[in-house]
């Protein structure tokens, strides 16, 4: 009887030692199976990574600046930038539409308000008045064909490239019926001083290769960083763009002055009163000599 028990418990402890090991086989299976799921799957994501920049790197643009700076001094009367590049390629260009390029030249923003003025009783008095949040002092947008032909709404939306894009303005008082009609005076304003353009069919493109374009900036500048952007389009949707920065600044007698008149107030004052009158001396000094003569 003792060994038929003893067999029995043998037998007990060798099913659950033969059902444990099962499991752990099990187990050990489902492990690996996991890790190889896993691991097949990060390879396939590694490289749909890798295949994306290669299709985004399959148009890139090249961009040059016939001069990244651009010196206010006395007699400065406006400059000409010449924005050039390249586009570059791994395989020849797709079939379909050309591919286009659109180039946009962005002075520093700053905030403004603009006022409505109203004829009251014979006099012309402000009656309303809109914040606008950001204005960019020069904007300029030159394309290689008509600019709703180059980029689409949607592109223009996500860019912002157009010059209605480039104005932000919000929160205007409740009782402003049209607040848009604020930002388009600036727009308007801007444009007839020459800050503001907009120039189709300005950029010549070459075998659908190499760009160029020359921008006239105007005598009224703004100091401070220009971004400058360009984008290749094609069918209407950007497939490459890149940037850089044009900086504009006085030098000479120009910034010695500016930087008098504004960490320097009163010895500024002083000397402007001083050179008008001895400029007024010396003027009434010569008159006075040709008279005698």
């Amino acid at each position: 009887m003792e060994t038929k028990a003893a067999q029995l418990i043998a037998m007990m402890a060798h099913r659950e030692i033969r059902s444990l090991m099962m499991r752990c086989l099990i187990r050990g299976v489902l492990a690996t199976a996991l890790l190889l799921t896993s691991g097949l799957r990060a390879t396939i994501s590694a490289e749909e990574n890798a295949a994306t920049p290669q299709e985004e790197a399959a148009e890139q643009v090249v961009l040059g600046l016939s001069q990244n700076k651009v010196s206010i001094t006395a007699d400065f009367d406006g400059s000409d930038i010449l924005i050039f590049g390249a586009i570059k390629r791994e395989a020849p260009p797709p079939e379909g539409p050309p591919i286009e390029v659109v180039i946009v030249v962005e002075g520093p923003s700053e905030p403004l308000t603009v006022r409505k003025k109203s004829r009251e009783f014979g006099i012309w008095v402000n009656t309303e008045s809109v914040a606008i949040d950001s204005a960019p002092a020069f904007y300029a947008v030159v394309t290689s064909g008509p600019f709703r032909e180059v980029l689409s709404h949607t592109e223009d939306l996500r860019h912002h490239v157009s010059v209605p894009r480039a104005i932000r303005s919000v929160g205007a008082p409740s009782e402003i019926l049209d607040a848009q009609a604020f930002s388009r005076a600036v727009i308007r304003i801007r444009r007839d001083q020459g800050l503001y353009k907009l120039l189709e069919n300005e950029v010549e493109l070459s075998q659908q290769t190499l760009f160029q374009s020359s921008l006239a900036l105007p005598a009224n500048l703004t100091e401070g960083a220009y971004r400058t952007r360009v984008f290749l389009t094609r069918n209407g949707s950007v497939v490459s763009s890149t940037e850089t920065t044009i900086n504009v600044g006085k030098i000479g007698l120009e910034r010695f002055l500016f930087n008098l008149s504004r960490e320097h107030s009163i010895i500024y004052g002083i000397m402007s009163l001083a050179i008008a009158i001895i400029a007024g001396w010396g003027a009434a000094a010569v008159f006075r000599a040709f008279r005698q003569t």
